[in-house]
């Protein structure tokens, strides 16, 4: 498992990149941070100040160059896509991929054009912070112009706590429970939804919490990476 004052891990054979928000918080098999999560080698690079606060609630321009400076770290070392561990990260997609020569995953946000194509809308979207989510991030990966109904995390307690703003430890049950009440507000106002989306990288070790409200199609952003880890040649 990676922590945030790790600045690099590199795996043998690794093709796919992650670069990490500078954060601290324990990241159970499922999470993006968890190196177990994924069934083939991944490496990791830490961008330091890039913290919470600065990539979700200021969208903060300035760490675009960083991200671009440390994305660049990887592709000199060879690794052939490179992902994030934070979705909000959206906002910045074009701005990042334009200036590398692999491919970029800023967020799972970037799968809302295909989902509309292959299940339909309305598309369910659960965000880490609804209040943070805006038009601009859904710009930055094509995903404005389509049905959505978006849900947040914000008043769940033990998430936030957790995860935004740092100041509890991760208490995995009551996440849980959490993504519970969530998913069952979206599915029971809107029971037409054919698709969710998990914007949060943190948020598919949850998965079978949703899987007790409902059935319909889950994307996160491993369905992502593992579909783009398959196109990389050997």
């Amino acid at each position: 498992m990676l922590k945030g004052g790790d600045r690099s891990s590199k795996l043998k054979n690794a093709k796919l990149g992650i670069l990490m928000l500078d954060n601290q918080f324990h990241r159970p098999i499922g999470d993006i941070g968890n190196k177990n999560t994924f069934s083939f080698p991944v490496a990791y690079k830490t961008v330091v100040g890039a913290t919470i606060n600065r990539a979700v609630r200021e969208a903060d321009p300035c760490l675009v160059e960083e991200f671009i400076k440390t994305a660049k770290e990887f592709e000199d070392e060879g690794i052939q896509a490179i992902s994030m561990s934070c979705g909000f990260l959206a906002i910045f997609q074009k701005e990042i991929q334009t200036s590398l020569h692999v491919p970029f995953l800023s967020s799972s946000l970037l799968q809302i054009p295909l989902i509309s194509m292959i299940a339909g809308e309305p598309i369910g979207v659960i965000t880490a912070s609804k209040m943070s989510l805006t038009i601009d991030h859904l710009k930055g990966v094509h995903a404005l112009g389509h049905q959505l109904i978006i849900e947040g995390m914000d008043e769940m307690t033990n998430f936030t706590g957790a995860i935004i703003e740092e100041t509890i430890a991760l208490n995995e049950a009551a996440v849980y429970e959490e993504m519970k009440i969530v998913t069952t507000k979206l599915i029971k106002d809107n029971p037409d939804v054919k698709a969710i989306v998990l914007e949060c990288t943190n948020m598919p070790p949850y998965v079978k919490a949703i899987r007790e409200i409902t059935n319909i199609p889950i994307f996160d952003s491993n369905t992502l990476i593992e579909s783009v880890y398959r196109s990389l040649p050997d």
